[in-house]
Order: structure tokens, then sequence, then C-alpha cells
């Protein structure tokens, strides 16, 4: 392991299987905001896997080897907390707010979703739903298709230009497979991030 002090309460450890984890220490704080960013979405997708990183992070909130979906759900919320995550162009990110005491649940949480997802088929009948309406409420919300359309004009056949939803025809011909052998590829821990700030210990974390 090896520790660099960034400034005033920051620090980037980088661990020899290759993750990254950055810390900020704030001890005026009892609470803390942690994350896990994978270096990985919509631009690294093939046009007929379009929308698989976005279908993926949807996927993984469905359950895990140890969590159910009503589970993952309660875990932080039932103690004040709150656990999101979105997909953007260049990653994809899985974060949690928490007072200071729950932040190691927060990270047995995240790393649950992030390392063990069941993926499994009945479940992604249901998500691929959620994302085709998804995708059909930005066709019916001017500004959000403008910025879609504008997008593609800009940036054209390049992987920016292309939908982070994908398209209702990629989001159909995805499989769990499909999610499955994505996910092999990519969430590894040298394509991750791990950050957190607030009331932490950068040694402990």
């Amino acid at each position: 392991m090896r520790t660099t002090r960034l400034d005033d309460g920051v620090f980037r450890t980088d661990a020899p299987n290759g993750l990254t984890v950055l810390t900020e220490k704030m001890p005026a704080m009892r609470s803390a905001a942690a994350g896990i960013w994978v270096r990985t979405a919509s631009a690294h997708e093939t046009p007929e896997k379009m929308g698989v990183s976005h279908l993926l992070e949807h996927m993984v909130f469905k359950g895990t080897e140890r969590r159910s979906a009503q589970e993952i759900a309660l875990a932080l919320e039932s103690r004040g907390g709150a656990l999101d995550a979105y997909t953007g162009r260049d990653h994809t990110t899985y974060q949690a707010r928490v007072i200071d005491l729950d932040l190691p649940l927060a990270f047995d949480v995240l790393t649950d979703l992030v390392r063990r997802p069941r993926l499994e088929q009945a479940d992604l009948e249901l998500e691929r739903n959620v994302v085709l309406e998804e995708i059909n409420g930005v066709s019916d919300t001017p500004d959000d298709l403008v910025f879609e359309l504008h997008t593609d004009a800009l940036w054209q056949d390049h992987p920016y230009g292309r939908s982070i939803l994908g398209s209702p025809a990629s989001i159909m011909g995805l499989g769990a497979a499909d999610l499955r052998a994505f996910h092999q590829a990519w969430y590894h821990p040298a394509n991750c991030v791990v950050a957190a700030a607030g009331s932490i210990d950068p040694q402990q974390l």
C-alpha cells in the first residue's frame, strides 16, 4: 500500500491490486459520504450493447449474493442514510451518505452491490421495462430530448454521441449473460476508485 498526502486532510492510497482510495478527513462533520466509481460507462460500449452500463447499474439493486432488493433498500435508509447510483459517459457511480458510525455498513452495502450482484434473467425482464419507460420519458420531455439530439449531432459516430440509456432495440437485445460479461470485464479493483469524505479515519478506511 502506498499513501500520498494530496492536501490538508486529503490522502490517496494505491493498493497492490490497482484499487485507488481517496479520502478527505473533515473533523467538524458527524456524517460521511462514500462511493465507488467504476471507470466504465456508455463511452465504453459497442453500438450493439448500447445502454448496458445503465441497465447494469439498475440491476445490481435487484439483489446480491447476500442481500435481497428489499434488504438493499432498507440497509441504510432505515438508519437515516441514503444510497444512490448513476451512470454517465465515462464512469458509473454507487454512493452512500450516512452518519459516521454507519460508514462500515455503507461500505459493506456498496461493495456488495459492486462485487456480488445476482444479475438474474427474471429480474432483468422486469427492470428492462423500467429502462424502456425512461427512454420513452426522454422522448416526451423536450428539454431532455434536445440534449440527446444535440449530443448526437455534436459527437456523431463517437461513443459520446450515443444515449446513456441505450435504444429500445439495444435494451431489448440485452440478456443476463451480457450483463454478467460486462460486469466481469470492467468491475474489478484496478478499474475502480473508492472515495470518502467527512468524519472518517483515512487509515482505517
